[in-house]
């Protein structure tokens, strides 16, 4: 992978920056501003070099055209704050306004460009659509730097298709990523925890396929556990399978038995009589879960406050630890506690030693700022969901594939 030392070798040149800036959004105000901050480093760090700064990324899904409520123009100004200099904005990636205000850049400047994926070149699975948009973005700057780790896993023109036109690197951002990465598979220290939650384990599985071998413990939380537990022959009542992944799933258990890595599941569940914040709630072993009040469903929200406590012996004893989901609906308070558990461990002598704690990205990252850790209290805190799971699952990323 192509990288830079010193960000002085773009001073009095314009740089295209591949930020991944698709941020949360509720009515317009953004609810965690933890990709704007990662993305800052390389940003700010080009700036103060003399670069001529164009950021590009995407927010949210439009559908190839122009759609206010995914406009990156609210994220100009914090952006901003950020990097703590101005951000100019463009209305457009590729028109008259983006071209006129990146010829206007002087030194040290950083413009945004507007949403990529309202170009419906952005996203095609048409090679050629997607590279003539590429060669539009390019013919704005001198270089590329890909530091949208998010988006690595996607054969994008902004992530994938403008690497062949133009000198590319990868960002610190991305480096920092792809470092961590590579020392969980191939270079953890004993003892290693996987923990995989989140509410579907057919989005785990390559992940456990790939670190099975490789990890000491792997645990189960989220909505994922029931198809475990119903692998096993459990009543999980009215709570989330996968009834077409249960053979995969005993498949994986018989392997952590001859692998001799430990599959460590719930032993009690949060139970609850509806999806609902107020909802009635109650506690069961996994072998009573479909002993439920009258009248009430038993859906599982939450690992129990026992299975919490297990959980948290195993990280805390763990040199390395990889997390990937919440044990619940860490949303709704009364559904929190298994996961402001396993945050709490992964906290326990941060940065220190050979130590390393990963926060998997998404929900994850997501879970442990909503229930007040800062990102500072974890070794890492990935900005990529699914470019973290595919590249511990052993893919070939295009984005990074474009940067060698």
């Amino acid at each position: 992978m192509r990288t830079y030392d010193d960000p002085e070798i773009f001073s009095h040149r314009t740089v295209l920056v591949r930020s991944d800036l698709n941020v949360p959004m509720d009515e317009g105000t953004i609810t965690d501003r933890g990709r704007i901050l990662a993305s800052a480093t390389t940003i700010k760090s080009l700036a103060e070099a003399g670069a001529r700064v164009i950021v590009m990324s995407h927010l949210g899904r439009p559908e190839g055209a122009p759609d206010p409520q995914f406009s990156l123009h609210p994220l100009a100004p914090e952006l901003a704050e950020a990097i703590g200099r101005d951000v100019e904005f463009a209305a457009d990636t590729v028109g008259d306004e983006a071209k006129t205000k990146a010829a206007g850049l002087d030194d040290g400047d950083v413009l945004l460009l507007e949403n990529l994926r309202f170009n419906p070149g952005e996203t095609s699975k048409d090679d050629d659509e997607r590279k003539a948009f590429a060669a539009q973005l390019a013919e704005l700057a001198d270089d590329f730097v890909s530091d949208g780790f998010g988006v690595v896993h996607r054969k994008q023109a902004s992530v994938y298709d403008i690497a062949a036109l133009l000198p590319h690197y990868a960002g610190s951002l991305v480096r920092a990523e792809v470092e961590v990465s590579d020392r969980l598979l191939n270079s953890p220290q004993a003892p290693f925890a996987v923990v995989l939650g989140g509410s579907k384990v057919s989005d785990k599985l390559g992940v456990i396929d790939n670190l099975i071998d490789r990890a000491d413990n792997l645990l189960i939380g989220g909505g994922m556990v029931f198809t475990f537990l119903a692998a096993l022959g459990h009543d999980i009542g009215s709570s989330l399978v996968e009834n077409d992944r249960i053979e995969d799933v005993k498949g994986y258990l018989k392997r952590a038995e001859e692998s001799g890595a430990k599959i460590i599941l719930p032993t009690d569940i949060v139970m609850a009589g509806s999806f609902a914040a107020d909802a009635e709630s109650w506690v069961r072993p996994i072998a009573e879960l479909e002993s439920t009040p009258a009248g009430a469903q038993g859906l599982g929200l939450d690992i129990g406050p026992d299975s919490a406590d297990a959980y948290t012996e195993v990280i805390s004893d763990s040199n390395t630890v990889f997390w990937n989901g919440p044990m619940g609906v860490f949303e709704f308070a009364a559904f929190a506690a298994g996961t402001k558990a396993v945050a709490a461990a992964l906290t326990d002598e941060p940065g220190t030693g050979e130590r390393l704690t990963v926060v998997g990205g998404g929900d994850s990252a997501a879970a442990v700022r909503t229930l007040g850790f800062g990102d500072e209290e974890f070794g890492h805190i990935s900005t990529g969901g699914g470019a973290s799971l595919e590249y511990l699952e052993g893919k070939t990323l295009p984005g990074l594939e474009a940067l060698t």
